[in-house]
């Protein structure tokens, strides 16, 4: 058999490996939030034991000034009073620094905090760090007492941020 034709299938098996991991490594519903600490695009601290007793949307995205992180964030800035009605705050989180994330914040008027993962600790504990060295498009839905009642796997970001408002309706109903 030739190797060199076995590759493709290896790097892919390897690949799907390094995903699988990844994904098992994900925090589970119905337990604690790890917590972060993390700069936001103003270049302040920010913890999730801040925003107890709050719901927290806490969404990952792979990088600042991409058409689908672009349009995410912006979806998530056009409901921003929608969450505030609820008692919810945004967070986004990528890999990349705080000046980027403040010029993206600054370019489409971004509301809500921006954190920076530079060093990619909270993309790995929440099993979101892909083998590019980004964050997959995930969100983590946090309740109050900071626990995580949903996770989303994010293929299009269009409609996502209504989603995700509506399951904290749901859910504060059901309270």
């Amino acid at each position: 058999m030739n190797l060199l034709a076995l590759l493709p299938r290896v790097l892919f098996m390897g690949l799907l490996a390094v995903g699988h991991s990844a994904f098992a490594d994900a925090p589970a519903i119905g337990k604690r939030a790890p917590e972060l600490r993390l700069q936001d695009q103003n270049g302040k601290w920010h913890t999730l034991s801040d925003y107890r007793g709050k719901w927290v949307v806490l969404y990952f995205y792979p990088k600042d000034q991409t058409p689908g992180c672009t349009a995410q964030a912006c979806e998530f800035r056009d409901d921003i009073f929608a969450y505030r009605q609820v008692g919810a705050v945004v967070l986004g989180v990528s890999v990349d620094d705080v000046e980027s994330h403040k010029a993206f914040a600054e370019k489409y008027s971004l509301p809500f905090p921006l954190l920076a993962d530079s060093n990619k600790e909270a993309a790995k504990r929440y099993g979101v760090l892909n083998f590019t060295g980004f964050a997959k498009r995930e969100t983590f839905l946090i309740n109050p007492q900071g626990t995580i009642v949903k996770r989303y796997q994010v293929s299009n970001p269009e409609g996502h941020s209504r989603e995700v408002l509506e399951d904290i309706k749901r859910l504060q109903k059901a309270t």
